[in-house]
């Protein structure tokens, strides 16, 4: 299976997305709920390009060979899954947009303000957003639930997604404590860890294995993806942190939100170890200061270059590519057809071009 075939599967997840939407509204009879619902559903399919929805139908190909239509419920699911995960990180990192519109705290908000309710707008958009990715987080468990194969692979694809959540959450633990630690106690360990347990886990090799466990996929198979998803998850996330420090070829001087929000990114923290006391210095201005001067964060920008952190990032990723397509290849466990798949997401995934 080539990957634009497998991209022609993004008309029915969307279509999946919105009954379980459907359904739900239905079922709740309550006014609250409902506008709930919908707040939910139009966040969901506002945007994004479903890879992870993808790859769970991908990783049931793999095990399977053929259409990965039992998945689909599942590959929806993982997409419910990405959506509570995103309100809950945009509480935490206090964002006001996702997805070309206003992040859900943000939109409850201000459905406050208008309804001219009791108490602080803020408060009660936190409150609500939270509450919202909570009753978000079950349609990921029912969608799995519903998957049409025999009971006891719905049961293993629940533990796998069980493991796949913790496994996030300890990723975030780990995010959320670099964020707030001072910049020269970060290592890059610290960095890599997150990437490992957070990104690759809910990006590739969760959804992967998720897929693949309900074609019945062997332990042996599921090793094999578990290593091909971890290295590609890394290097997507180091090439995300590229595009974020607004470093990609040919956009120096371009946005650099990563930068201003502080975040302890592979690029930073090699810059930091590697910079003479004038550029930590200039990193210390920089980092979590949205008030930065264009200049100053264009320095800033330009220091990730010239200390070689850019270049150190780059070599990671093409280290963890090479590492990942050598296990596609001599893997005695991926049937060819498959393996030319899992090359062609590895290759969209490093690039950026899915």
């Amino acid at each position: 299976m080539e990957f634009e075939r497998l991209a022609k599967w993004l008309p029915r997840i969307e279509q999946e997305i919105a009954r379980t939407y459907a359904g739900a509204r239905e079922a709740a009879r309550n006014d609250v709920a409902a506008n709930a619902l919908s707040v939910l559903e139009e966040f969901t399919l506002r945007g994004g390009k479903r890879l992870r929805a993808l790859l769970v139908l991908g990783g049931f190909h793999v095990a399977t060979g053929g259409e990965p239509g039992p998945a689909l419920s599942a590959a929806a699911g993982i997409e419910h899954f990405q959506s509570w995960m995103l309100i809950h990180d945009d509480i935490i990192d206090h964002a006001e947009e996702r997805r070309g519109g206003p992040s859900v705290h943000r939109l409850l908000a201000t459905q406050h303000g208008d309804e001219q309710l009791l108490g602080s707008s803020s408060d009660y958009g936190v409150g609500m957003g939270i509450t919202l990715g909570d009753l978000q987080e079950p349609f990921a468990v029912e969608s799995i639930l519903r998957s049409p194969v025999p009971g006891p692979l719905r049961l293993q694809a629940l533990q796998e997604y069980v493991r796949m959540t913790r496994e996030t959450a300890y990723g975030q633990l780990l995010d959320v404590r670099n964020g707030a630690l001072p910049i020269e106690r970060v290592r890059e360990e610290d960095v890599m860890e997150v990437h490992r347990r957070k990104t690759a886990e809910y990006t590739v090799a969760g959804p992967l294995r998720l897929g693949a466990i309900l074609g019945r996929a062997s332990p042996k198979l599921l090793t094999d993806l578990a290593s091909i998803g971890t290295d590609l998850g890394v290097a997507f996330q180091l090439r995300d942190d590229i595009l974020g420090a607004g470093l990609a070829e040919g956009d120096i001087g371009k946005s650099a939100n990563d930068l201003i929000e502080g975040k302890r990114t592979l690029l930073v923290v090699v810059a930091w170890a590697r910079a003479d006391p004038v550029g930590r210095a200039l990193l210390q201005e920089v980092l979590g200061n949205p008030a930065a001067a264009p200049a100053r964060v264009r320095a800033a920008q330009e220091l990730l270059r010239s200390t070689g952190s850019l270049a150190y990032s780059e070599q990671q990723i093409s280290e963890l590519s090479r590492q990942a397509f050598e296990r596609i290849r001599t893997s005695a466990t991926i049937r060819p057809g498959a393996k030319k798949l899992l090359e062609q997401v590895g290759d969209r995934l490093v690039r950026r071009s899915m």
